[in-house]
Order: C-alpha cells, then structure tokens, then sequence
C-alpha cells in the first residue's frame, strides 16, 4: 500500500470505474462488502480513490460485478501505476492535505483558469514574489519556506513541460501592492509581461477603474479540467479564513465558470499592456 500523499488521477479513475461497474451490476455498497467480508464504508473509500486499491479486493469486487476479463484486465493491469504515489509526495511536509488533493488533479489537467482578488496568482509568480508573500502572511519557518517555494517552482516547471494551457485573471490593484519590493515586482512584471509570448499562458489583467464585472468580491478561484471522462471539473475556492472548497458538483462548477468567462470578456485583450503605475485605467 502506498503512502498517502493524495490520489493521482490515474487512481482517480480506476476508483471511479469500480464504482461505475458496481451500479452498473446493480449491487449496493452492502453486497458488495459483504463480497470483501468487509464494511460498506471499505468499498466506499476505495471508489473515492481515499485508499490504495488492494489487488485481491479489486478482483473480488470484479467478479462480484461480472465483469468479463476483457474488461477486467486493464483495471487489473494499471493498479501498480495507480498505486504509486505522485510526483509531489516528496513535499509532503511543506503541503497541507487539501493541496495534496488539488495538486493531484492539477498535475494532470490539461486547462488551468485561475483568478485572484488581489495578488497575482499563485501559478504565475516569481520565487521571490511568492517568498516574500509568504513571510508576510505566514509564520513559516526558513526549511519549510523554502519547501514550499521548491514545490512551486515544480508545479510550474511540470504544467509548462506538458504543455498545459494556464489561463489567468489578475486586478491591476495586483500590481500596485508591492510585495518584496521594487526589485521583486519589477521581476514580477516582467514574468507577467513575457506571457503574451509563451504559447500556452494567457494572462489578462483587470483595470482598476473598471465596473463591477462578475468575479467581483469572489474569492482566489481556480477551475482545473482533466482529459479523462470519469472526472470532471474542479472547481477550488480559497475563502478567507484558510477555508479551502474543493468543488466537484457539475452544475457549481459551470457556475464559476460562467462568472469567469464573463470577466475575461469584460478585460483587456489578452497580449494588452500592463498598467503603468498611476495608470488606474490599465491603458497603454
């Protein structure tokens, strides 16, 4: 049994596929215990991918569905692969438990959309801006600081190495708080001002003197697709208060992105210059 370091999205899906195939025998979570000689609560915990999937259980429940060997032999193949533990176990220690589950659907999302306040988003900043926020805003201690700005920096390397698309909404007031210093934010900019030539990263950045548009007042928002039809979209909400919503429900999840979609609409082109200090209109 691995280590827990949150499921990766190949152990999402065979997860999501045992529970398929149970409803699709019609047994319920009892009868197929009862197959384990286990609680229902064992199966539940397996087909949320919140255990390692055991082989001899999974070839319990397989028979106890009917599933044919062809269609039992692929599950059965890609356990050993599901079971390893994600390329970002090795950070445990600089993570807490729901990063460990958003960064495991992130790692293999094609399309990231992330949205912040007031700071420029976590995926697009600098080292420097992302350690100085962070001794602003934390009590980190120097070892585990620097944890967290490696595994970062990992994050950001993996989504640019797969080519994943990373599409990003900041406010102007993002630019305009100054964080590390002016070192730091003009590195920052620069980061920022390069996007419009990076292939897969597209970045917009909301005037300050723009109206009310429909993101306004939400909190830091992140919408991750993965290209497997047993998941469907994240939604993840940080609410002040260290209160983080991992949101799986399809209908509130179109609902952000429907709120998204209308703020980029309402920004600058993406490829617009950045605003200038003093320039609260965010024009060139």
């Amino acid at each position: 049994m691995r280590p827990r370091s949150g499921p990766t999205v190949e152990h999402r899906v065979l997860a999501e596929r045992m529970r398929m195939l149970r409803e699709r025998a019609g047994v319920s979570l009892r009868a197929a215990a009862v197959a384990l000689g286990a609680h229902p609560a064992t199966v539940r915990r397996i087909e949320r991918a919140e255990t390692g999937l055991d082989a001899h259980q999974v070839r319990v429940l397989l028979e106890r569905y009917a599933v044919s060997a062809a269609e039992a032999e692929p599950i059965m193949t890609g356990l050993a692969a599901a079971n390893l533990p994600g390329w970002w176990h090795r950070w445990r220690d600089a993570m807490q438990p729901w990063q460990q589950e958003v960064i495991g659907i992130e790692s293999s999302a094609a399309l990231v959309r992330t949205w912040h306040p007031a700071l420029v988003p976590e995926l697009l900043r600098t080292p420097a801006y992302e350690a100085a926020l962070r001794r602003a805003l934390t009590a980190d201690p120097a070892p585990r600081l620097d944890r967290h700005i490696e595994l970062l920096a990992e994050r950001q390397r993996r989504l640019e190495e797969r080519g994943a698309a990373l599409w990003a909404l900041l406010p102007a007031a993002a630019l305009h708080t100054t964080v590390g210093g002016p070192v730091v934010m003009a590195e920052q900019r620069t980061v920022l001002e390069e996007a419009a030539f990076r292939k897969h990263l597209t970045v917009q950045v909301m005037p300050l003197d723009s109206p009310p548009h429909p993101m306004t007042g939400v909190p830091a928002l992140h919408l991750l697709r993965v290209p497997a039809p047993e998941i469907g979209d994240r939604a993840v909400l940080e609410s002040p208060g260290a209160r983080v919503d991992i949101i799986g429900e399809p209908a509130a999840v179109m609902d952000y992105r429907i709120r998204l979609d209308g703020a980029c609409a309402a920004a600058p082109h993406p490829g617009s210059p950045l605003p200038e200090d003093g320039d609260r209109a965010g024009n060139p």
